[in-house]
């Protein structure tokens, strides 16, 4: 049986991360494996591609201890690395005056947490978006950026594959844990060091190991579309709603990337599948599982409960374009169009609680490691998150 002193399950941008940084710590002998034929299949490589400011977070959670500080690392490597990175900013903008004073409390979240924001007036958010309404006040991030999700995961792969220090194994799925060896789809593989960075998979990689056992993962989709022109050419960086600080989802926003194209969305639609990108492509076997615990959810959490009573309408294209006109003067019916692009967001909640665990988690077991909820804002924070799994995690 080969032997590897790490094995990394999952090549998004948290075990591509992670990887880095052991390379930079002096391991030598890394295996990354996944079950697809590239880097970032799923979330890391369907998302906007915002990089976060710290604005929404907690202080104190490790959201907010990760966030700000992973914006400046992946600027950092963009820059240095040549990749696209649009230094857009950010507006946060109020749909009614009761929405102001959460505007205040982003404000003061995001100053506590270090950022740099500023609460505006009507006619400066006019200066910075002049398509962008407000009810009074808006709130301005000028650290929100946009990169491409894509460039770097490759560029992330190239890197340490040049290093000499780790190997890829594409097409190799996660079968079960035995003691200190992993089964895969295609061969065993004993380990000295075992991380599970697996995304959406990583409960069921995590449950083999005895670890997480009071956590499930439900899959929230999110579905785009676009804006054509010349709506698109209005929108000059991101325009996000207020959002509801008590659910972990942003709400439908504008996005302007680094290649000139504006995206509205996401949703936050439950799936039926960790893979149920399409209406019912990606539904498979476990959908009857997903379905309990949504059920589960909905009748024990009132914040579910919400979200999927609200979400799901937004299939509907009138509804999807109602929340869009909320945050801009001008939007027509014909400037949106659908977008083949999805997304799945792996939300991770307690069942004893039936509460959906807002920030980032970690479990050691042995010899192995497990983030167990790699959400937003995990690819803006990744570069500094995967610091702290190797200090507080790996190396002790």
């Amino acid at each position: 049986m080969k032997k590897h002193d790490v094995i990394i399950c999952g090549a998004g941008i948290i075990g591509l991360c992670i990887a880095r940084e052991l390379v930079a710590r002096g391991y030598r002998d890394i295996l990354v494996m996944d079950k697809e034929s590239h880097p970032g299949m799923h979330a890391s490589g369907r998302n906007s591609g915002v990089l976060h400011a710290g604005i929404y977070y907690d202080p104190g959670t490790l959201k907010a201890r990760m966030c700000l500080e992973g914006n400046r690392l992946m600027r950092e490597y963009c820059r240095e690395n040549s990749l696209p990175l649009f230094e857009s900013g950010k507006v946060i903008v109020a749909r009614n005056s009761s929405e102001v004073h959460t505007l205040f409390e982003l404000e003061r979240r995001a100053t506590a947490n270090g950022g740099n924001v500023e609460i505006i007036d009507e006619r400066q958010l006019e200066e910075l978006e002049p398509n962008a309404r407000t009810a009074g006040k808006a709130l301005h991030s000028p650290l929100t950026a946009v990169v491409d999700p894509k460039s770097i995961l490759k560029s992330l792969v190239r890197d340490l594959e040049r290093s000499g220090k780790v190997r890829f194994q594409w097409g190799s799925r996660f079968v079960k844990a035995g003691r200190n060896f992993i089964t895969t789809d295609t061969d065993d593989l004993a380990y000295g060091l075992f991380i599970n960075a697996a995304g959406a998979y990583s409960d069921k990689v995590a449950h083999s190991f005895g670890a997480g056992m009071d956590y499930r993962l439900i899959p929230f989709k999110g579905i785009y579309k676009t804006l054509r022109r010349p709506a698109a050419d209005q929108i000059r960086g991101s325009i996000y709603p207020v959002p509801n600080i008590n659910n972990p989802f942003l709400g439908v926003h504008f996005t302007r990337n680094v290649h000139g194209e504006v995206y509205l969305g996401p949703t936050a639609i439950p799936a039926f599948g960790r893979e149920n990108y399409g209406l019912l492509r990606g539904i498979d076997a476990e959908a009857p599982a997903i379905l309990w615990r949504d059920a589960l959810m909905f009748l024990n959490n009132r914040k579910f409960r919400s979200v999927a009573l609200e979400e799901p309408r937004k299939y509907l294209s009138s509804c999807f374009f109602s929340d869009a006109c909320d945050l801009v003067k001008e939007l027509r019916p014909e400037d949106v169009k659908d977008s083949p692009k999805a997304g799945i967001r792996p939300q991770l909640v307690n069942l004893r609680t039936h509460e959906l665990v807002m920030d980032f988690m970690v479990e050691k077991v042995g010899n192995s490691v497990h983030v167990l909820n790699s959400i937003s804002p995990a690819f803006t924070s990744a570069m500094s998150f995967s610091r702290m799994v190797t200090v507080e995690y790996i190396d002790k």
